[in-house]
């Protein structure tokens, strides 16, 4: 959870130029994509104007175009992980991002999943968590899904890694994962077992509190 928020968190984060809001709104009309109005995302989200114009900037930043790509979106986000390998877990998380399943990410896309990994509810975190892990989105994590998503994990964090990652390690998360998930030992985990499962969980539960006062 903390890997997903915090990259995409921090290059929204590195200037805050004083600017009144005419100049925002031009902005927004001079990009190959404009975005929702300030106001219908702030209605749609639970962020501020201030804070999406914050956002925005940043945004546009890192994307002139206001359309995001699948290997940009990877170039970015391998930035933060500069001893990695984050092809395959930016894959999923951008899937994840990519709501409408046609390749971009648009800005709109970004700040309302940023806005429930921010700001939403625990059970609103959670159910985002739980469909970045399942995969092939058929409403239930399994095995093969899991194992890619914490293969995925390992490759990105990189050989740097201490302890040293063994190659039997990512298998003995996965099994721990359906052992504590996989309520009724049915070989997938439905999101309702993850849910109950994750507020039972301290660790889980701490990592969801972790960025709610990010901006």
């Amino acid at each position: 959870m903390g890997a997903v928020v915090g990259t995409l968190t921090m290059q929204t984060k590195q200037r805050r130029p004083s600017r009144d809001r005419t100049d925002d709104e031009l902005e927004m009309t001079t990009v190959c994509y404009r975005p929702e109005g300030l106001s219908q995302l702030e209605a749609q989200t639970n962020f501020s104007k201030q804070e999406l114009q914050i956002l925005y900037r940043g945004f546009k930043n890192e994307c002139p175009s206001g359309v995001v790509n699948e290997e940009t979106f990877k170039h970015i986000y391998a930035q933060f992980f500069p001893h990695g390998d984050v092809s395959m877990y930016a894959h999923y998380l951008f899937n994840a991002f990519d709501t409408t399943n046609n390749g971009s990410i648009k800005f709109k896309d970004f700040v309302m999943g940023l806005s429930i990994l921010l700001r939403g509810t625990l059970r609103e975190k959670l159910e985002w968590t739980f469909h970045l892990y399942d995969i092939n989105k058929d409403g239930y994590i399994n095995r093969e899904e899991m194992t890619e998503i914490v293969r995925a994990i390992y490759d990105m964090m990189g050989k740097f890694t201490y302890p040293a990652i063994k190659g039997d390690v990512p298998q003995q998360h996965v099994d721990a994962f359906f052992r504590k998930m996989d309520k009724n030992k049915d070989g997938v985990v439905t999101l309702e077992e993850f849910i109950i499962a994750c507020q039972e969980d301290e660790t889980m539960m701490s990592s969801m509190q972790l960025f709610e006062n990010v901006m």
